[in-house]
């Protein structure tokens, strides 16, 4: 096991680079001049390309690549545009939002997902089950942003039970408030993933000999499903929840725009409106680098829940 964890670890090094290249490139090719942002509408060309010079922009891409890829050898980002800070700071700055609107989604997300396809898997064809496609259909084909607007308009406009925009930071009570409902509008979508994976792992694992042969000693069925069933259909499950994490940092930059969250999501959208080419080059790389650790979680995962998994 631990032979194997270090050879992942250092597999994800060439991994980060190579995805830091391609969002490199991807940024600085992309149209427009960051150093019209900076300036004013009528400002002279001299101005703007002090304005270019002082961002560094006046180099050849090529020169511009190898020292930023230096830069994040020796682990610095670079400094952002529009903040005027490291990029590093800013990104740690709005990540403790993302983090706790990611585990409030995916608590939500497993919450819901996990009963509804075990349920909907006990009886197939059943009035559950008929619920479960409904949810999962619907789940799966809405839009976060609109259903975000949806419980806005619900939930803060209507009812006045949740703020509808904001986050705030001075009252933790306040701060959770402001995290259900974009929580739930994240959470949602997975949790329709999460039920179908789950009802079609148990399934496949309900016809198994020995599931069929505790029934028909007549065990009960929570004893059935909690002892023989699913402790052998979790690897499936636990799969599409990884998937999920690296789903809820993608999908968290809508709802946190939605919302008005100061999160990394809301801050990448910033900064590509910006021109902000550090903090997105930044963000990218590092988002990057925290969905390869959870893939790895995942799979260490794999051998803690199925001993018949072995890594050595």
């Amino acid at each position: 096991m631990i032979s194997y964890l270090i050879r992942r670890l250092l597999g994800t090094i060439p991994i980060v680079l190579i995805v830091g290249a391609i969002a490199f490139f991807l940024v600085q090719l992309s149209p427009g001049d960051p150093a019209m942002f900076y300036v004013s509408a009528d400002a002279p060309p001299s101005e703007i390309e002090r304005v270019r010079e002082r961002l560094g922009l006046d180099q050849p891409i090529a020169t511009r690549f190898v020292y930023w890829f230096g830069q994040v050898l020796q682990g610095d980002l670079g400094v952002s545009f529009h903040q005027n800070r490291p990029v590093l700071e800013g990104f740690l700055a709005a990540l403790p939002v993302t983090l706790w609107l990611a585990f409030f989604s995916l608590v939500i997300a497993i919450a819901i997902g996990i009963p509804v396809g075990l349920f909907s898997a006990l009886r197939p064809n059943g009035m559950v089950d008929k619920f479960a496609t409904v949810f999962v259909f619907v789940g799966v084909s809405m839009p976060n942003f609109w259903l975000g607007m949806l419980l806005v308009l619900m939930f803060a406009v209507t009812l006045g039970w949740m703020p509808a925009q904001g986050f705030n930071t001075a009252n933790p009570w306040e701060a959770f408030r402001s995290l259900v409902l974009p929580a739930i509008t994240l959470g949602y979508s997975q949790a329709a993933l999460i039920a179908r994976m789950t009802r079609a792992s148990m399934l496949e694992v309900m016809r198994q000999d020995y599931v069929q042969t505790a029934r028909a000693k007549g065990l009960r069925v929570p004893v059935v499903l909690g002892k023989h069933a699913f402790g052998n259909a979790l690897n499936p499950i636990v799969t599409i929840i990884g998937l999920a994490v690296g789903s809820l940092a993608a999908g968290s930059a809508v709802v946190e725009v939605v919302f008005n969250l100061p999160g990394i999501g809301r801050l990448v959208v910033d900064s590509v409106m910006r021109r902000d080419y550090p903090m997105i080059q930044g963000i990218l790389l590092l988002t990057a680098g925290m969905i390869i650790v959870v893939n790895l979680i995942t799979d260490l995962l794999y051998a803690v829940l199925d001993p018949r998994i072995r890594y050595d």
